[in-house]
């Protein structure tokens, strides 16, 4: 993975892979500065094949990083559920998803569920609601009225950035909550 200096502008895309709902998000940082570039949904929900559905996911990804120029994406990774068949269609419109991006030149990173929402609100088991209003705060917008689909991608996007740049410089570790909290405002709830 590309270590991004200060100075340099650069944009991650967030991927919440589905072979029904397809999410993605995209931000730009600068100075270290998060700004929400664009989010988004793909519905497949009508489309019966499966080969047709990553097709569509592989191109439909294609446009997003030709349209944003981002450098880097972080995308959600499968968790084991119950039903395995699901397991392997949201393995497949991973794989997919990730080829897209290999094909463009970027760099990857893939992150739990769970380590998305730890590193957006500080609970791992956070609901869907309480990531989407964490990421308003953190970006300055509304996303209120945003599927959860696309929330969810620009929150694996924002987890990213904080997992490549510390919230801190160099060599300096908060020693209590406090300390923590005034030296990352933007990462507190309202």
């Amino acid at each position: 993975m590309k270590k991004q200096t200060d100075q340099a502008a650069y944009r991650i895309l967030g991927v919440d892979p589905g072979t029904n709902v397809l999410g993605y998000g995209i931000v730009e940082v600068n100075n270290r500065q998060l700004k929400l570039i664009d989010l988004g949904v793909l519905h497949l929900k009508n489309e019966s094949e499966q080969a047709e559905k990553l097709k569509q996911i592989f191109e439909y990804l294609q446009r997003i990083i030709v349209q944003f120029d981002p450098s880097e994406m972080a995308i959600e990774a499968p968790f084991y559920g119950k039903n395995i068949q699901s397991m392997f269609k949201l393995g497949r419109a991973q794989g997919v998803a990730i080829a897209a991006a290999i094909i463009k030149g970027l760099s990857i990173a893939e992150y739990s569920p769970k380590k998305i929402k730890q590193s957006v609100t500080g609970n791992g088991n956070a609901a869907k609601q309480q990531v989407a209003a964490m990421l308003g705060n953190i970006l300055q917008a509304d996303l209120t009225e945003q599927y959860f689909d696309a929330t969810d991608a620009l929150a694996t996007a924002v987890c990213h950035y904080y997992q490549t740049w510390s919230a801190q410089p160099v060599g300096k570790k908060s020693k209590d909550w406090s300390a923590f909290a005034k030296a990352n405002p933007d990462r507190l709830a309202p």
